[in-house]
């Protein structure tokens, strides 16, 4: 069995006034898990940083302006049957300008910008919801045993 770590995913954000919202991606129904509320997702490019591929994903996915971005310390994981292997995923934070406007690929049919509550209840996948989790402690309830990685680009 093979571990790869091929893939990101990338939680945005936004605060208007001192709300955050959370931007959730529904995926067209061309694509792998058609009809699904996700976060921004993709696979990391040959020569890329994950980091790297978590700004090119946010860009081509979203086309939103990204103020800052964080690394949030977890690694998801997932067994495909179809190599034998186990794929583990870095977890990043964005915060995107508030007013900077989603432009959506065709990789997803819809979006919505929704309260943590209303995402973890559209996210498919335990995972998913625990890392957004560990954003909103970070970010708004200001945990102090939380110290996420920021990364200047």
């Amino acid at each position: 069995m093979n571990k790869i770590s091929d893939l990101v995913e990338v939680h945005v954000f936004r605060i208007i006034d001192t709300r955050m919202e959370t931007l959730i991606l529904k995926r067209s129904i061309n694509g792998i898990y058609p009809g699904i509320w996700q976060m921004v997702t993709g696979r990391i490019e040959k020569g890329e940083m994950a980091f790297e591929s978590a700004i090119r994903e946010v860009k081509e996915e979203t086309n939103l302006v990204i103020e800052k971005l964080w690394v949030v310390p977890k690694v998801n994981s997932f067994y495909s049957e179809k190599d034998d292997s186990i794929h583990q995923i870095p977890v990043f934070a964005v915060k995107a300008k508030s007013n900077s406007n989603v432009q959506l690929s065709s990789e997803h049919s819809n979006y919505k910008w929704v309260d943590y509550k209303e995402a973890c209840n559209a996210f498919a996948w335990k995972d998913q919801k625990d890392a957004l989790k560990m954003l909103v402690d970070y970010y708004i309830n200001k945990k102090e045993y939380l110290d996420l990685l920021e990364i200047t680009f």
